[in-house]
């Protein structure tokens, strides 16, 4: 394959997935017009085009060679057994691919289900493990619907993604097993080995968004001598920027701290006598 001249990224055009996916790219900075119609959109500040195809596809166009990087869901590529490169988790897209049955079915473990029928969508993941387990299980494979399966008669269990479980619960289901947690990750083929300064820089763009949605910036005043006991306080990236103020033995406070440890930490802020404590969205952290 003649290799092309802007790195190619593929995500998904529709979905769960897709969404979160642009919304990831644009806060990173790549300017791009999507369009529901287009399968190409060419990146202006950058060499690099974004494909827009069916998330179950992004694998196979990574191990053709036709996308260098791709997003994609973890269990899609478990689904493959694809040997494909994960360079990072993107941290949206969470879920977990479930074992379930009806609420009304005996079935308490998956040990029960020997002998029996489980619908899904991910026939491949699904049987290794069953087989894993040592449990004689047929695996029915299905495309989409797969939550009314036992209600037809198809199955007696369904192996399916769940996020919230309300999908479950609308259809008369309850989990009762884990096979694998799944979110969204950004994916290397391997043509990607021809652009490593190009993939890296990619990488690093998602990165410092990622990083900089898990974290919030403070600032605070305080009384001077209370600075070691409020540093104490402070678990951020590196030692926190203290500037003196107007007032005689007043300084500023500016830290970096994990965005879900931000409630917990202002009570203990004010506590070590922190007033008119600011918290602020961060844009993007390069390490």
């Amino acid at each position: 394959m003649i290799r092309s001249p802007r790195l190619r990224l593929a995500i998904p055009n529709k979905g769960r997935l897709a969404e979160p996916a642009v919304e990831l790219l644009r806060d990173a900075g790549f300017a791009f017009d999507p369009h529901d119609r287009r399968l190409v959109a060419h990146v202006e500040n950058l060499d690099i085009d974004v494909l827009f195809v069916r998330a179950v596809d992004i694998v196979e166009f990574l191990s053709d060679g036709v996308a260098d990087l791709g997003v994609t869901g973890l269990d899609l590529l478990a689904e493959r057994g694809s040997p494909l490169r994960t360079l990072r988790p993107l941290d949206f897209g969470h879920c977990r691919l479930s074992v379930a049955v009806p609420d009304e079915s005996p079935y308490r473990a998956v040990a029960d289900l020997a002998g029996l029928r489980s619908a899904t969508a991910h026939p491949n993941v699904t049987r290794r493990y069953f087989e894993d387990l040592g449990l004689d299980v047929e695996v029915i494979p299905l495309s989409g619907a797969v939550e009314v399966a036992p209600r037809l008669g198809l199955a007696e269990s369904i192996v399916d993604l769940v996020s919230t479980g309300s999908t479950l619960a609308m259809n008369g289901l309850r989990p009762i097993a884990s096979v694998l947690e799944s979110e969204a990750a950004l994916v290397a083929g391997p043509a990607s080995e021809q652009r490593p300064d190009e993939v890296a820089t990619v990488d690093q763009m998602l990165g410092a968004v990622l990083e900089g949605r898990r974290s919030k910036y403070v600032m605070m005043n305080a009384p001077a001598d209370r600075l070691p006991e409020l540093r104490s306080l402070l678990p951020a990236l590196a030692s926190p920027s203290v500037i003196p103020l107007a007032e005689d033995g007043m300084i500023a406070i500016h830290s970096v701290v994990g965005a879900r440890d931000v409630w917990q930490l202002l009570p203990r802020l004010k506590a070590g006598g922190a007033s008119g404590i600011l918290v602020l969205p961060i844009e993007k952290i390069v390490g």
